[in-house]
């Protein structure tokens, strides 16, 4: 069942998003050092923290100013940015690894292929990358710290609560729309924009918790899901896209052929879990808020 939440008419409690917003980027800025290279979980939090401050701002858009939406949206779009190449590292080390364990003969047969063997010897000697890495650091650390100067003469402060249940009710419709473009089109970037919107949604959710507690839980948890299978389906695509495949007829590639119709396979398992719980929470005529 959809998550019913009631209207809070008459509701005029004021609500300040900024004790939270600055927490997002005190944590962030809390796990960075510049003098030490971030760990897997590192990069994952940071970036995590990037995409809650991201759908903060989104959710306050038609509270702030457009001037200081962009910037502050951008701050944290950058900080992810400049973090991904080095999660996509690490995840398609995991995939292949993973790969190896399942399809050792066929591994055997693909781990020479060029761009798999890159893969695999850049993350075991990262030694080159490390003063890169280092200076990107400093910038995410600078980034931040102007992002945060700049929050702090912000009014975000929310009079009423009806103008974050309309942008939560836009967010729920653009999601819907991103499901139904990724259903009938279900190209990689189409699912990958459902992936990024459905995490808006939960993300945004956490501040309606108060309103329908147990319903607001139950949805957040169906989206966690549903997100989670989503970046899985990314993971492999991002894989695929890394090494540059494209079926040859006459290339006569066996090996890589199988892997990548393997990968195929891995993604349309999650496919199989990700349109029947899609449609149970977007399905056309579905509302948010009743």
């Amino acid at each position: 069942m959809l998550i019913m939440i009631p209207s809070p008419a008459g509701h005029t409690e004021t609500i300040d998003f900024k004790p939270v917003l600055c927490g997002y980027i005190i944590d962030a800025q809390s796990m960075i050092h510049p003098g030490r290279l971030p760990g897997q979980r590192v990069v994952h939090d940071v970036r995590v923290l990037m995409k809650k401050s991201r759908a903060v701002i989104k959710l306050l858009k038609s509270i702030i100013d457009k001037d200081s939406f962009s910037r502050e949206y951008g701050a944290f779009r950058e900080t992810g940015r400049i973090m991904s190449s080095w999660r996509e590292s690490t995840v398609h080390r995991k995939l292949l690894m993973d790969f190896r364990k399942r399809h050792p003969a066929l591994f055997t047969r693909v781990k020479d292929e060029k761009v798999i063997r890159q893969l695999l010897e850049a993350h075991d000697d990262p030694a080159s990358s490390v003063d890169t890495i280092r200076e990107d650091l400093l910038k995410i650390k600078d980034i931040l710290h102007r992002s945060s100067s700049r929050i702090r003469f912000l009014n975000m402060k929310v009079p009423d609560q009806r103008l974050l249940l309309d942008e939560l009710e836009r967010s729920f419709s653009l999601v819907s729309d991103c499901y139904l473009n990724a259903r009938h089109n279900p190209r990689d970037v189409n699912i990958h924009d459902f992936r990024k919107k459905t995490k808006d949604l939960l993300y945004q959710l956490f501040f309606f918790r108060s309103l329908n507690p147990k319903a607001v839980r139950n949805l957040e948890k169906k989206l966690d899901q549903l997100a989670q299978d989503l970046g899985k389906y990314n993971d492999y695509a991002v894989l695929l896209r890394t090494l540059d495949y494209k079926y040859h007829t006459n290339a006569n590639n066996f090996a890589l052929d199988e892997f990548a119709v393997i990968v195929r396979q891995e993604q349309d398992r999650y496919l199989m879990r990700i349109w029947p719980a899609a449609y149970r929470i977007f399905k056309p005529g579905k509302n948010l808020l009743i």
